[in-house]
């Protein structure tokens, strides 16, 4: 009996192609992360749903609880354990069951999948990859560690084709101290509703506000707050002449200036201070960061995250940390999804070796060992067909080089180049392809 396949939305699935070019992004990611010094690690996927369904006033209706098929008949309670929405509470709760055995400041990597039971839409999907770095501290996490997380993201872009972008950058401490001075209570209600600004724009932002409590004037002054984006320190002097005045906000500033600093003298033109980002989860407590394609603002943030200073905590001692994530899938659902970002071949394949008839197979294979000791990654040719149908097999393929095994005793082996047509003799303990053909490369889509 067969059965019709039906595609589930929201879950991406790349042909060997684009597998090839995931790969090489999570490769690089993973590269320059550790050359930053993060260590990796892995955890489960599936925290209780009482800490996941914590973290914002939304996370709840993104959980996918877990649950047993086989659960005892009239069993009606709710699930316990849910799939982790992010890499931040899953690492936040592995810092406190690891403390006694971590050094601090831990710095990790994590490179791992995530469920969010969202409507599947433009760059979202209800599984994905995120490429996550986190500095974790014990009681005190010093500031300049806020700056070092943005240059590991300008790092790791300007070895992967992802065209111009930007950081955007704020501090929570800002908008915390702005809004208190202006004497508004409900800090977290103000910036969730500030946090819709590109979805609804300001008209609807305000009228949100004041239906929070807000008069016009706090309002407006809110949204004045938003309106500031410099690639520079001036936003400072933009914030004080709007005549706001808190010691939160002060330190807030100092803070700002000192990440957009660095930034410009290390990493210049990658960030600018935005006073509209505010990140929707309650955790965040400084600076918070997201990244935008220039081509393309409207794609939504490809790189977010920030400082938290209370979500590790086991009751007796609290590790601040600061993090920042790269959603790897939605990246690459722009890349190769829409602008055809490939892989110069479907496999991974550099050489075939070609069979001259299958008496001879065992030689052939003895070659492919020869060349794969060495690292040239070779396949052997299914069957000893016309060297004409075998050089098509490699073609097909985009394998880019086909041996020919010498067919007398002590004669000499030869490669061709089946792209160029060259073919040339060749000793298997010697001969490489060039570098640039050992692995597939990337391909950038050609525009007219």
């Amino acid at each position: 009996m067969s059965t019709k396949v039906t595609p589930i939305s929201g879950f991406q699935e790349w042909l060997p192609n684009g597998r090839i070019v995931e790969q090489h992004v999570l490769d690089t990611i993973r590269e320059v992360f550790e050359l930053h010094g993060f260590a990796s690690i892995n955890t489960r996927s599936v925290e209780p749903v009482e800490r996941l369904s914590s973290q914002g006033e939304d996370a709840d209706k993104e959980i996918y609880a877990v649950r047993r098929l086989a659960a005892p008949a009239g069993d009606d309670s709710e699930p316990s354990l849910g799939l982790h929405f992010d890499m931040t509470v899953p690492f936040a709760r592995y810092v406190v069951e690891n403390a006694g055995k971590l050094t601090f400041p831990f710095r990790r990597y994590q490179i791992q999948q995530a469920w969010r039971g969202e409507r599947p839409q433009r760059g979202r999907y209800r599984e994905f990859i995120q490429a996550d770095i986190d500095i974790v501290d014990a009681a005190e996490l010093p500031g300049h560690y806020e700056a070092e997380l943005l240059l590991v993201i300008a790092d790791v872009f300007s070895r992967l084709p992802v065209g111009d972008y930007t950081i955007h950058v704020n501090n929570r401490k800002i908008c915390e101290g702005f809004y208190r001075g202006l004497g508004i209570d409900d800090v977290i209600g103000t910036l969730r509703i500030v946090d819709k600004l590109d979805k609804i724009g300001p008209a609807k932002v305000a009228d949100l506000l004041m239906a929070n409590g807000l008069s016009q004037e706090q309002a407006d002054k809110c949204l004045e707050l938003a309106a500031i984006c410099t690639p520079d320190g001036s936003f400072v002097e933009q914030v004080r002449a709007l005549g706001v005045e808190h010691p939160t906000l002060d330190e807030g500033l100092h803070h700002l200036q000192s990440v957009i600093a660095t930034a410009s003298e290390h990493a210049p033109g990658v960030a600018v201070a935005d006073l509209r980002i505010a990140r929707g989860l309650d955790y965040y407590t400084g600076t918070v960061y997201e990244t935008m394609l220039e081509r393309d603002p409207g794609y939504g943030s490809i790189c977010s995250g920030g400082r938290y200073d209370a979500l590790a905590s086991d009751g007796k001692r609290t590790f601040p940390g600061v993090g920042i994530s790269i959603g790897v899938s939605r990246l690459l659902g722009l890349l190769i999804g829409e602008e055809g970002l490939a892989a110069s071949r479907d496999t991974p394949v550099a050489v075939l070796v070609a069979v001259n008839d299958e008496a001879s197979r065992a030689e052939s294979m003895r070659i492919a060992a020869a060349l794969r000791s060495r690292g040239v990654p070779t396949l052997v040719a299914p069957k000893a067909a016309k060297f004409g149908k075998q050089i098509q097999f490699a073609d097909r393929r985009g394998i880019p080089f086909v041996w020919f095994p010498s067919s007398d005793a002590g004669g000499a082996d030869q490669v061709k180049d089946i792209r160029s047509g060259e073919q040339v003799e060749a000793d298997r303990a010697s001969w490489m392809p060039p570098s640039e053909d050992l692995r597939p490369s990337l391909v950038m889509p050609t525009t007219d």
